[in-house]
């Protein structure tokens, strides 16, 4: 497969609201920092390099991105990159933020937002990334409590013009129908890949019957989570690999890809080839025995 020639075209196209988006994405999480994301003593990624594989994903189609602005280590910004990288943003580009978590500014936890606290939220990814309105603004939850009061927040800067679209992260599927009774959902970011549980495929599932975008997490790390990919992977998803003559994590994203069209990958990475092969794995077409021997791989 030669990566350097393949665009994020090649994964076909869906619908954020009334913003169309190429099906392969690129998120921002791993980007201010090397090794693990969200810890206060991570190490800044240099700042040169960063731009250059926001810049370069652009060229080569992705024109999607995921953010926050609790995607920070010492000296690096998420928010703050993609501002550095791509101002004055092209015109088909989608950002996708996140609110609900917060990091204090030494890197540590604060308690989720309340309802009253969104507005500053949303205010903060505005003022970072230089615009006046954000194009989806995700609820990012704990728990299985009532999400009305948080979600109901965010409907009232969607109609103040602030917010274009709105969306669900780690919710389970009974928050979905709660959100829709208030604004329109336009995606659900959970936990997803090969190893899905019976819960996650039923969000999926419930996504792509309601026309959302289902926009998963993970899909590469799997249980590694903000640690990265597995050192070790499934001997399934290697020899799948080999068959192709691919990498692991271009078969993981092509599997997850291949469970709906409503499915939008946001694979991220600091590394140039790592970003062309990611980019180039939604032109890998895996066959009917591949996906499902998939299907019973560790995740």
């Amino acid at each position: 497969m030669t990566s350097q020639t393949i665009t994020a075209a090649a994964a076909g196209t869906w619908k954020l609201g009334d913003r169309t988006v190429n099906r392969i994405g690129f998120g921002t999480m791993r980007l201010p920092q090397h090794g693990e994301a969200l810890v206060p003593d991570a190490v800044p990624r240099d700042r040169d390099q960063a731009i250059r594989v926001l810049r370069r994903a652009v060229e080569l189609g992705v024109n999607h991105l995921d953010t926050a602005a609790f995607y920070f280590s010492p000296l690096r910004s998420a928010n703050e990159l993609i501002g550095r990288a791509l101002a004055p943003y092209p015109d088909d580009l989608v950002i996708a933020t996140k609110v609900g978590p917060g990091r204090d500014p030494s890197g540590d936890w604060l308690p989720h937002a309340t309802p009253a606290q969104l507005r500053g939220q949303v205010e903060e990814n505005l003022r970072q990334l230089g615009r006046d309105h954000l194009d989806v603004v995700n609820l990012r939850i704990v728990g299985t409590d009532s999400i009305a009061d948080r979600f109901g927040a965010l409907a009232e800067l969607r109609d103040a013009g602030l917010v274009r679209h709105l969306g669900l992260s780690n919710i389970r599927s009974h928050h979905i129908a709660e959100a829709q009774a208030i604004a329109p959902v336009v995606c659900v970011q959970n936990m997803y890949g090969v190893g899905a549980s019976p819960e996650q495929e039923e969000l999926l599932r419930i996504c792509g019957e309601q026309g959302i975008a289902f926009v998963p997490f993970y899909s590469i790390a799997g249980t590694g989570r903000t640690v990265g990919a597995p050192a070790r992977d499934s001997g399934r998803v290697h020899a799948i690999a080999r068959t192709h003559g691919v990498s692991t994590a271009q078969v993981r994203l092509a599997w997850t890809l291949q469970q709906g069209p409503h499915v939008l990958a946001i694979p991220g990475t600091g590394d140039l080839g790592h970003l062309a092969q990611n980019v180039a794995a939604g032109s890998l077409r895996l066959s009917e025995d591949e996906l499902a021997t998939l299907h019973h791989a560790a995740a």
